[in-house]
């Protein structure tokens, strides 16, 4: 998913100076040679040099999207209606501190914040990068009734929640951590099923230090850490921060099972862009 952009190489030109001299007057040639116009030099660009300067740009660029920005495109629901299927974010992989690097206080790093939305590599099978916003803090204490989400004891204020009255009841959504036979008809990964019991502290679950509990905003669509555990601090990417573009999509249209359809889907895209694009979205910054 992620995409990167290259600039194209420069091409310089040396141009020698002309003297100045007199109007009307001659300008001696070098050498003691006959009088005449000075001569004009051109330097063509060798292809060393296009090389050279192609090397520079392709390091430049693989630099930028190693430690400062990052191209992602939304596939899912999960974080409706604050990122909608088809925006295409730029992620800041710059901005978040932590690690107690000494450089750290030169740098512009800040910590992770509650309400932060986070790009991470999914903890399970092909380590996929997913979307979701930051809700629990190491240390925090976290449970959820009634679809509202405690915090040490509080209920958090989530303006951006949305949830779908037309969704089927799910017990992770009503009490978690579960208890009993809800964790048995919940869907969660068979892996955080057998041990997210030694965070759980009565009734409620405790986030462990350099772990943070991820949630999506369309609650009812979202496979977060409910179902699949913490997000290991090492694993967050950064955080996006900017819609560039985004085009009206659907979920379907990012899961083509071969690599014509993945083709056919992206020619059907450019064929019908002007109309597809959601203008308003475009620039838009992201909370």
């Amino acid at each position: 998913m992620p995409e990167s952009v290259s600039t194209p190489a420069e091409t310089t030109e040396v141009v020698a100076a002309e003297p100045v001299g007199t109007a009307g007057a001659e300008v001696p040639a070098p050498n003691g040679g006959a009088p005449g116009h000075a001569p004009y030099y051109h330097e063509d660009t060798s292809i060393s040099e296009y090389l050279e300067s192609l090397l520079v740009t392709v390091l430049l660029a693989l630099f930028a999207t190693t430690f400062i920005l990052q191209a992602f495109k939304i596939p899912s629901p999960s974080m409706e209606t604050t990122l909608l299927v088809g925006d295409h974010l730029l992620v800041n992989k710059f901005i978040f501190g932590g690690h107690g690097a000494w450089y750290e206080k030169l740098l512009p790093y800040r910590p992770l914040e509650r309400g932060d939305i986070i790009v991470f590599k999914y903890p399970f099978q092909d380590h996929t990068h997913y979307v979701k916003r930051v809700i629990g803090l190491p240390g925090d204490h976290l449970k959820i009734v009634d679809q509202r989400v405690f915090i040490n004891g509080k209920v958090l204020n989530e303006p951006y929640v949305t949830h779908d009255p037309n969704v089927g009841y799910d017990p992770l959504n009503y009490n978690f951590p579960p208890k009993g036979v809800q964790l048995y008809s919940s869907p969660m990964v068979p892996e955080w099923a057998t041990t997210f019991r030694k965070y759980v502290q009565g009734d409620e679950i405790v986030v462990p230090p350099d772990k943070y509990f991820a949630m999506g905003d369309n609650r009812d669509h979202s496979a977060d850490s409910r179902y699949w555990g913490f997000v290991d601090r090492d694993a967050i990417m950064g955080r996006p921060f900017l819609i560039y573009w985004s085009v009206d999509a659907s979920s379907a249209d990012y899961t083509p099972n071969t690599f014509f359809q993945r083709l056919s889907g992206i020619f059907e895209t450019m064929a019908h862009l002007p109309t597809r694009t959601r203008w308003s979205r475009m620039l838009h910054t992201v909370h």
